[in-house]
């Protein structure tokens, strides 16, 4: 028998609001061995995230992998954590709070932008019971992957309708897919390698890489390759580079199965090798900066180009909290409020006026 919980948040005379709930990976509380084994275990228990049989992989997660493998996140955790904690969380946040004041001055109803990590904290669950209590009727998810993955964008959908599932009175819902091949996107990656450009000379290649994930997914249906695909022949068009002038290659890759192809680190390699004299890295699936761009990109792919004989190397960061990001999101989320502007809340009239019909029928609110 289901238990419904937090029932009795329901007033006659609170304002309806519609919540944008944004949504991003996740990141560990602290840069210690103890804070990222916790992270690790809830991230990679995900069935989503490993699709192994839970029995063989529980065994493998534990006895093997949680043991071995947050010494070495804590340190590069370590590399680049500030005085404001992880970056991923310190830009999402900034990100959020210029959403609201973006949103409360183009749309006519209460609008309630919260952020959330899917792994970590804040949870899914305890930002949907704020959204909740502040008269949340209406609930927009914007997952923070351009691109979609069952790894990722799926896995924000799990966890979204698992926690809704306790709910007396469940939100109306509406759920971003992706937005991989949004012109307004498109053109903000642009933009920001176009600043890049005008900074310091273009590099003689532009790799753009965007995380990988086992090939089987793919071939198993998973479009996540396509859409990277999609995204990064768009944002080529949009600069007006030729084949030689920019490659797609998929990075983060773990364990011993084959990936999705070419491997970031390879080509890099590669390219130190062939004596490239400069290359510009950006990672358009990744919409604020995190471990994998300011660690994995940043620091270590850099050491292997040089190392390997390769010359200048830069990284473009993720859209982060500019405008762009901002422009891109409010227009998402401005096109998938359509239908629902205008029908939220009421006067404060019709409200005070909804209570007192409520009251004189027994309502205690």
């Amino acid at each position: 028998m289901t238990t419904y919980i937090g029932t009795s948040d329901f007033r006659h005379d609170q304002d309806d609001c519609t919540g944008i709930l944004l949504v991003n990976l996740g990141t560990t509380a602290a840069p210690t061995r103890d804070a990222v084994r916790r992270y690790l275990a809830e991230f990679l228990w995900d069935p989503r995230v490993i699709e192994i049989a839970r029995p063989l992989w529980w065994l493998i997660l534990h006895g093997v992998i949680l043991r071995l493998r947050p010494s070495k996140v804590a340190r590069a955790y370590q590399s680049i954590w500030t005085d404001k904690g992880s970056p991923l969380l310190a830009i999402s946040e900034r990100l959020s709070v210029a959403l609201q004041q973006r949103l409360s001055q183009q749309v006519s109803h209460r609008i309630e932008v919260a952020l959330a990590m899917r792994y970590g904290q804040p949870s899914i669950e305890a930002v949907l019971q704020t959204l909740r209590e502040r008269g949340m009727r209406r609930l927009l998810v914007v997952p923070m992957y351009p691109q979609y993955s069952a790894t990722t964008t799926a896995t924000v959908f799990d966890e979204v309708t698992r926690v809704l599932q306790g709910w007396r009175w469940v939100p109306e819902l509406r759920f971003i897919q992706h937005y991989h091949d949004h012109p307004r996107y498109i053109a903000a990656l642009a933009d920001s390698v176009r600043a890049h450009w005008r900074e310091q000379t273009p590099s003689e290649k532009l790799l753009m890489s965007f995380h990988g994930i086992p090939k089987r997914y793919f071939l198993a249906g998973d479009p996540y390759f396509c859409e990277c695909q999609k995204t990064a022949r768009l944002l080529a068009d949009e600069l007006g580079l030729t084949a030689d002038q920019w490659q797609l290659t998929f990075q983060s890759r773990v364990g011993r199965e084959e990936w999705l192809k070419p491997y970031t680190d390879k080509t890099l390699a590669a390219w130190g090798k062939q004596k490239l004299p400069s290359v510009d890295v950006i990672c358009p699936g990744f919409s604020v900066d995190c471990l994998e761009t300011l660690e994995e990109i940043e620091q270590q792919n850099r050491e292997l180009f040089q190392a390997r004989g390769g010359g200048a190397y830069s990284y473009i960061p993720a859209l982060n909290d500019s405008p762009g990001q901002l422009d891109v999101l409010a227009e998402l989320v401005d096109m998938h409020l359509q239908g629902w502007e205008g029908h939220a809340g009421g006067s404060v009239e019709s409200r005070q006026e909804t209570q007192r019909r409520a009251q004189a029928l027994g309502a205690e609110h």
